[in-house]
């Protein structure tokens, strides 16, 4: 199972979309998909049409059994989605306290690695959303993934957020002997506007081989297809925003992950 985490320490700039839309492409090349909503906010239940306090169980629970961590445990709070292939390990309000309450534990940067070892035979890959906020959560998420989606959209304020996550990919990094192998996609990039361009440039001179040479385009069916709750690529499968996902998926697949290393 390839396990991708999807991070940036700036909201707004399309984490959820692109979870969901990779999701979706996904499925519908017969993967079976797991998503793993890290963030309390719970916006990856949400875009799908599940409220994540009516939930039977959630992430929040497998924090609280990670003594006693099992498949059987781990599946529990698996729920099916409305889209065929795609499965999700919800979020919910609670998470919000689980620095405070387990923080201070021993390994617990790792529950969210050690519940996918669990699974590897029953999904071909895992998208984990996270909250834009360096903690527990992220730690878990960023300590779990095969490879690291940095969204940012292409607008000057966007770009000074991007520089703080790569800051704590480094030093996650390091403290884990281990470099973070990662991929910066533009994104809501508008080619009428100067700013898009001007930001675009300016991501190929910071980040070079590291950064998706392609953008995902501003499109109004990515609003239209979470309040339908699908992913855009079942509610609108020929717009250009779902093609730019298309594309950043075949790019992932076909080998950018063999040599985009973090030093």
């Amino acid at each position: 199972m390839k396990i991708w985490t999807i991070a940036n320490q700036k909201g707004g700039v399309g984490k959820t979309t692109t979870v969901v839309s990779l999701a979706g492409s996904l499925a519908k090349r017969g993967q079976r998909v797991l998503m793993i909503d890290t963030d309390p906010h719970a916006s990856l239940g949400y875009y799908l049409g599940i409220d994540s306090e009516e939930v039977p169980g959630s992430l929040y629970h497998v924090f609280l059994a990670y003594k006693t961590l099992s498949a059987e445990l781990v599946k529990q709070h698996i729920i099916p989605t409305v889209v065929a292939g795609i499965d999700l390990l919800p979020s919910t309000m609670a998470l919000a306290t689980i620095d405070r309450s387990l923080g201070h534990q021993e390994g617990m940067g790792l529950i969210l690695k050690k519940s996918l070892n669990l699974l590897q035979d029953d999904y071909d890959i895992a998208l984990i959303d996270c909250p834009p906020v360096l903690g527990v959560l992220m730690v878990n998420a960023l300590a779990a993934s095969d490879h690291i989606i940095v969204p940012v959209q292409t607008e000057f304020l966007a770009i000074r957020g991007l520089d703080r996550m790569i800051k704590t990919m480094i030093l996650m990094g390091r403290s884990k002997k281990t470099k973070y192998s990662f991929t910066v996609v533009p994104t809501m990039y508008d080619k009428r506007t100067r700013a898009s361009s001007l930001a675009l440039k300016n991501l190929g001179e910071e980040y070079g081989e590291h950064l998706w040479p392609d953008v995902v385009p501003i499109d109004t069916k990515f609003r239209d297809a979470s309040l339908a709750h699908l992913p855009a690529s079942h509610y609108a499968p020929h717009s250009r925003g779902v093609k730019a996902y298309e594309r950043l998926l075949n790019y992932l697949l076909v080998g950018a992950l063999s040599h985009d290393k973090l030093s």
